[in-house]
């Protein structure tokens, strides 16, 4: 694929990350193939999960492909910048055909990302997975990649402030490829997620001592901080929704 506005982005972020301070603990980088169609399965913790996201590839010389909400492609200014990045636009009402063009991509060797847990994590915990990686890697027959981003969330996230003060650090973990056939794919999503777990807690327990303080409010609460537990988390999600969805009918009975 031509890419003409993606590199100069790179280079541009990179310039950003060292005028930020930012820190940066990579691992497992070198799973990702430097040739043919790779999925990477990243966690959703951060509205800047995309930007670091894709640091994963980057020691591979790979761009990485994400699948996005169809609301950022509609945006006048986001949108073509993420058509310039070849960036698949995902209509949760069409599910089908953004899939079709993953795999379409993957079968054409480029690497591509999905959040599976489709949606921020406010406990910054692995939420349960859709089905979706499992069953493209396996429609494109592709390796599929865990990845692990910690820190992000930091920066900018649902229900906190955002805070691009210099000095953080940002976890980027890659764990060994799983080769999912679709056979069973709850099962082999349940595999994704402990992997990722696995991935979590070891990003976390890597991190350092001196930026998470007990109680943080961006550790999970799993590990001593005093971000949402799961269940919690997903009691403020359904409450997003249903405002949400009154917010939509309001807009209609106002039209």
């Amino acid at each position: 694929m031509l890419d003409l506005t993606y590199p100069a982005v790179i280079a541009t972020a990179k310039l950003s990350f060292r005028a930020l301070g930012q820190r940066f603990q990579m691992a497992g980088t070198e799973q990702v193939p430097r040739t043919g169609g790779v999925l990477l399965a990243v966690n959703h913790v951060g509205y800047v999960d995309y930007v670091y996201g894709g640091l994963a590839a980057n020691p591979s010389g790979r761009y990485v492909r994400f699948m996005a909400k169809k609301e950022i492609f509609d945006h006048p200014v986001g949108g073509p910048v993420m058509r310039s990045f070849h960036h698949i636009e995902v209509d949760r009402g069409e599910g089908a055909a953004s899939a079709a063009k993953a795999v379409e991509y993957l079968r054409q060797g480029e690497a591509v990302g999905i959040f599976p847990e489709a949606t921020i994590s406010r406990s910054f915990e692995i939420k349960e997975l859709k089905t979706g990686a499992v069953r493209i890697a396996a429609m494109a027959g592709v390796p599929l990649l865990p990845v692990v981003i910690f820190g992000t969330h930091r920066m900018w996230t649902k229900d906190h402030p955002r805070d691009f003060s210099r000095g953080k650090t940002i976890g980027v973990h890659v764990g060994a490829p799983l080769h999912p056939t679709a056979a069973d794919p709850v099962a082999e999503t349940a595999e994704l997620h402990e992997s990722m777990k696995a991935l979590l807690d070891k990003a976390i327990d890597l991190y350092p001592e001196d930026e998470k303080p007990a109680g943080a409010w961006w550790i999970p609460a799993r590990r001593g901080g005093s971000a949402p537990t799961l269940d919690e988390a997903e009691r403020l999600d359904a409450e997003e929704k249903r405002a949400r969805a009154a917010k939509r009918a309001e807009k209609r009975r106002a039209s």
